[in-house]
């Protein structure tokens, strides 16, 4: 059998950071102390780039604290030279917050929440839930003017739960369906009416230990008080200082190594968190190899928010984000008198190549006929090119050669592929959004997994291997590849 344990160090570091990272705002946190920490430089996007980026730089700025775009100019860049480019996405499937979330029923204070994505709702059922996010909070600045702070919030102890309904109160249609009403069904429960009435009452009598003498705020009065004191104490902060935020509830259940052999790691958010996890450390070993100071190109990571939702905002895959970041490092780095020239930016445009990278569906031993019989990827047995001619994933035979040809030149395990059977339909990533908003080739791809937008999910150890050496030796291989294509 094989021995997993060489895999299981990196593994366990994957879980880490999936368990600090129970949304965007987390994970791209995350990833910038990891930048910060390997000497990466953040960049403003309000600032010009010129002047601040040279060969041999490393950099990187945000969107909205929940995209991140990091880059490294190679030691031997020269104006006009390409782009190595690989893509993914930071938000999954989960319920977030309504604007005014206050609800009761049936002697129980419950939250009102929306759903984000395409979950697979019926598996947040009987989960010990937190609640993280971002909260936009009230200060003073200088002069005593006020002054709005952008903090997280992380609760990890479960504060609520969405119950199923027992069996007994259930018809036999009932059972057999078990058929979710998104609306009325999955309104997490945070305590009981009475207690929490309390809570309330005394906040709105003043003796809470904040007092009662500010104006009251219509938005907060939308919300559970002992819901805002929470928040409030979590952050060292008075309610009334809470001015908004975005929240979302997640599973405090930590991400662990599983199965027989710890051969698997089941996690929430593995789709797509698990490849920013390994993207973010391809890139810093790059950069911290010898190989950077002979690299011709830039290497680039980008993560973008809401691909579950279609991709379509300000810090999506389908807003500017990317084809600015391209012209503005080129411009920056440019040796035209004039700063951007159009045809060596056309000219770096052809020379680079995006790896669209989300999760890919590993084949479901009780669900085997649900795949296309010679394209099933199995966990734990390599990275996988993800096709459809129709257009939903963005590869094509110049892409998946070129991938093929880094796994022979890398001496990699041999890439596994995936086409969706004729008579299902296909989902779809950011790969096809943004191939066709900056006209670079790009190949859609992935690590394989089970239970994908499952409240819990599940993958391979080796396979984070397998992506991490991967995406190195794209780095490393994709300049010498594409220099011998033809055309």
């Amino acid at each position: 059998m094989t021995d997993y344990t060489s895999h299981a160090p990196f593994a366990k570091k994957a879980c880490d950071f999936l368990s600090l990272s129970p949304d965007p705002y987390h994970a791209v946190a995350n990833i910038t102390a990891k930048l910060d920490a390997g000497g990466y430089k953040q960049l403003r996007k309000r600032e010009p780039f010129g002047g601040n980026v040279e060969p041999g730089g490393k950099y990187y700025f945000t969107v909205n604290r929940t995209t991140i775009v990091a880059f490294a100019v190679g030691g031997k860049y020269k104006s006009g030279n390409g782009f190595k480019i690989i893509g993914g996405h930071t938000d999954s499937p989960n319920l977030k917050v309504k604007p005014r979330s206050k609800r009761s029923a049936s002697g129980c204070i419950q939250l009102g929440v929306e759903c984000y994505g395409g979950g697979l709702w019926h598996t947040w059922f009987d989960r010990d839930l937190g609640i993280s996010g971002r909260v936009l909070v009230r200060s003073k600045g200088e002069a005593g003017k006020e002054k709005i702070v952008q903090r997280f919030v992380k609760i990890d102890r479960p504060v609520a739960r969405v119950s199923t309904l027992c069996i007994h109160l259930q018809t036999a249609e009932e059972r057999k369906s078990f058929a979710v009403n998104k609306e009325e069904h999955l309104s997490p429960i945070l305590g009981t009416q009475t207690m929490l009435e309390e809570g309330a009452k005394a906040q709105l009598e003043g003796t809470t230990s904040e007092g009662g003498d500010d104006k009251e705020d219509e938005w907060l009065k939308g919300h559970e008080p002992l819901l805002l004191e929470t928040i409030a104490s979590e952050l060292g902060i008075k309610v009334k200082d809470i001015a908004d935020f975005e929240l979302n509830m997640f599973d405090t259940q930590p991400a662990v190594l599983g199965g027989i052999k710890n051969e698997f790691l089941y996690s929430a958010r593995l789709d797509n968190l698990a490849t920013c996890f390994v993207s973010i450390e391809s890139l810093v070993a790059h950069t911290d190899s010898d190989l950077f100071a002979e690299d011709e190109d830039i290497s680039l990571v980008a993560l973008f928010d809401h691909e579950e939702v279609g991709s379509e905002s300000a810090q999506g895959a389908g807003s500017p984000v990317i084809v600015d970041a391209i012209r503005r490092i080129t411009t920056a780095l440019s040796d035209h008198p004039h700063g951007l020239d159009p045809d060596q930016y056309s000219c770096a445009v052809r020379k680079s190549f995006i790896l669209s990278v989300d999760m890919a569906h590993a084949v479901h031993p009780n669900y085997a006929a649900k795949h296309e019989k010679n394209h099933g990827p199995k966990l734990n047995a390599g990275f996988v090119i993800k096709t459809n001619q129709n257009q939903r994933y963005g590869t094509n035979a110049i892409g998946g050669f070129i991938m093929r040809e880094i796994t022979r030149k890398a001496d990699l395990i041999p890439v596994q592929e995936f086409v969706v059977r004729n008579d299902c339909g296909c989902g779809t990533t950011i790969g096809p959004i943004i191939s066709s908003s900056t006209g670079i080739r790009t190949v859609d791809a992935g690590m394989p997994q089970l239970s994908m937008h499952s409240c819990r999910e599940v993958m391979g150890i080796a396979d984070l291997t397998h992506c991490f050496e991967m995406f190195k030796s794209f780095f490393e291989y994709f300049r010498e590849i594409d220099d011998a294509l033809e055309g």
